[in-house]
This record gives C-alpha cells, structure tokens and sequence, in this order.
C-alpha cells in the first residue's frame, strides 16, 4: 500500500499528516481559531500568514513522529481546491516543491472529496454504495457514492451551509465563534422544543418544494426576530433571556431538518448506509438525531470520527491514496481554485492542468 506525505491549508487550518493504507501513522493540526475568533470570522490575508508560519513545522512534526523518510514516501498531496486562494497556495506551492524536490508524484485533492474519505478513518462501512450527508461551514450536501470517486450530488443548501447558520446564529446570541461548539455549549441546559422555528424549504418552478434541498436563510432571520422580540420583553421588565432555550431550539430545527430529509433521500434512492461528515457532523444533537431515526428505519449509519469531522490532511491523505491507487496523478504545475464542483474533481489528474 502507498505511504503519502498530505498537506491541509483550504481555510484555517494547518495540517499535516503521513497516512498509509487508510490508516494515519501521524497527523498534526495548527488551529486559528483564537485569532480569528477577535473578528468574528476568517481573515484569509491572516489565514495565509499563518500557514507559511505553522506548515514547514507540522510537516517536520509528522514525518519524525511517523518514522517513514521521504525516500519511503510514494506520493506527496495538498488540497487544490476550492478554499480561500492564498490558503490553498501554500499548501500547493509546499508540497509540490516537495514533490520536484523529492521526486515523488503530486496528487492534488478536492477538499470535499477530504471530507468524503474521512468515515474510511473510522469504522469499516457496509457494502454496496451509500448516502453522504456532507455539513460544514460551507457546504451542506448531500451525495451518493457508488465507489472510490464515484459521486452524484442529490441535495444541496440553496442559501447559507448549516455551519454558516451556527456562525450567525451565535454572533446574534452573543456567543463566540466559531458557532457550532458555542451554540451547542449554550443549548446543553435548554429546551429544544420551546421555540417553534421554520423548517426551510426550497420552491420549485412548477410549483411545489424540493424534497431535499436546505435553505437556512429564513431560520436565520426567525432566530434575529425572535431574539430581538426576547429582548425588548427582557428590557420591559420580563423574564431573562433564555438563551439556552433559544439555543437549544435552533440546535433541534437544524438536526431535524438534516436528518429528515436525509434519512428521506436515501430511502427513496433504495440506499441502506447513511454517513455523515464535516464540522458540523461533531454537533452532539445532530449525531444523536440522525441515530435514532436511522435505527427507526433500520438503515446502517456512520459518522467520520470526532477528530477528522473537522478540517484535517488525513482525510486528504485518504482521498489521494485512493486516487493515486486508480492512477490519478497531478501535473507539478496544478495551481488553485477556490471554486470547483466535486463532479469536476477529475480534471486536477489530467496532464494539461485546467488551472
């Protein structure tokens, strides 16, 4: 089996890991949560920085830790798209560096494909193709997959990803940042049914809703009203802010749509196996919801372990192991995106790079 060196700079992470087999020998993380957390958000111009800073050292890190030499590597990857640009670059212009340094082939890896490949760190999955409920802070997806690379996008959010409305929802209820383990700490003690708030759906054109597709921009704007309405009673004299309740509320709304229309999605495609990834797959609720309804259907689940639910090179690792096994190899000279739909992942392995 290959042994692969897999870099990780789409956002504002640093990664680094050595993975062999679907198995990490040694995998490290420089997080920038705390700097980023003063404005609310990523800065990408900080988020470069940083990574040129953290990267040479990580790389470093997991090489020793693994015990394996470049000369052992079979392949070196990085993430190639989609991601902020000036992210993405460094993690791009290091390992193919590292690559012509070396002599070893570079495989460059959609970072949702990462995602995908991060259940394989876990649990075997049953056989026979299966349904991937893809929630992070910018994408919310749902996708089949009917082998290694092997995708068909069934649903997507029409507006905000689910992580995106936890980051918003959190900056409306004075939380920090990022929202998902913010608003699930607020929401531990509240009541997740004293709320009633909108299940988002999507119109079609010839009238109707999308069985599957999300939308949380209108939760979004119930939440702001609800809050502002809470608020203005709080400052009349009435009760406090329940702030656990309104958390807890909106925490509930959000897993229950994910799962419904999942659980919904796969049962219609005939799919037995549901797997859940991202971020937002490490929401305690969410995991729970999407156990008890699947164990109500009798359908197989797995979620990608807590440490790779959120960005990480051993996923990355995965996917271009998996890639490199089929004979997908990338040009030295393949740059970045920050955007590209997974269907279009197979173009990263052409020799004429498309970008």
């Amino acid at each position: 089996m290959p042994t692969l060196l897999a870099l990780e700079t789409s956002c504002d992470e640093s990664a680094a890991a050595v993975v062999r087999d679907q198995t990490v020998l040694a995998s490290a993380i420089a997080t920038q949560i705390e700097e980023h957390a003063r404005w609310g958000g990523v800065v990408p111009e900080i988020a470069s920085r940083r990574h040129v800073e953290a990267l040479p050292h990580l790389i470093e890190q997991v090489m020793a830790e693994s015990g394996v030499s470049y000369a052992e590597l079979d392949a070196i990857a990085a993430t190639a798209a989609p991601g902020l640009v000036g992210a993405l670059l460094v993690g791009s212009v290091t390992g193919r560096s590292l690559a012509r340094l070396h002599g070893k082939p570079f495989v460059g890896v959609h970072h949702l494909e990462g995602h995908l490949c991060s259940v394989h760190l876990g649990d075997p999955l049953p056989s026979g193709p299966y349904l991937v409920l893809l929630v992070s802070g910018g994408h919310t997806e749902m996708i089949r997959v009917d082998g290694p690379g092997s995708y068909s996008r069934l649903a997507r959010s029409r507006d905000d990803a689910a992580g995106e409305a936890f980051d918003k929802v959190a900056r409306l209820l004075g939380l920090g940042y990022p929202g998902g383990p913010a608003v699930q700490a607020a929401a531990a003690s509240g009541d997740p049914k004293r709320f009633p708030l909108p299940k988002g759906r999507v119109s079609l054109p010839e009238g109707g809703f999308h069985p599957y597709d999300f939308s949380f921009s209108g939760l979004k704007t119930a939440v702001l009203r609800l809050v502002n309405q809470l608020r203005a009673e709080e400052a009349g004299g009435g009760e406090p802010f329940p702030l656990a309740d309104v958390a807890a509320s909106f925490e509930q709304v959000v897993a229950d749509v994910l799962v419904e229309r999942t659980t919904r999605c796969a049962r219609d495609q005939g799919l037995k196996t549901i797997v859940m990834v991202g971020g937002v797959a490490a929401n305690r609720r969410l995991r729970d919801r999407l156990q008890e309804r699947c164990q109500a259907l009798q359908l197989d689940w797995r979620v990608a372990p807590l440490a790779y639910c959120t960005d990480n090179a051993a996923m990355i690792g995965v996917a271009a192991e998996q890639r490199f096994m089929a004979g997908g190899q990338s040009s030295i000279r393949l740059a970045v995106t920050p955007r590209l739909a997974l269907e279009e992942a197979p173009v990263l392995y052409e020799p004429q790079p498309p970008f």
